[in-house]
């Protein structure tokens, strides 16, 4: 699993609202709308960011020798 850098941060309660509506809005958490919305306004600016292979989920595949 690839390991996400945590910090604080600290927001303006109404900009947290609005946040907190627009992840619902988008069927995310309010963490991964951050995220989203960080990657895209880093994207007008010219800054490329790669984008970290997701984890793989569910079980594995079969014979795998158990």
């Amino acid at each position: 699993m690839s390991a996400k850098k945590a910090f604080a941060l600290r927001l303006d309660p109404a900009l947290h609202d609005a946040l907190e509506r627009a992840a619902a809005a988008d069927f995310r958490s309010l963490n991964a709308e951050i995220e989203v919305l960080l990657r895209e306004a880093l994207a007008r600016r010219g800054v490329k960011v790669a984008v970290s292979p997701a984890p793989r989920r569910g079980r594995p595949p079969a014979g795998d020798g158990c």
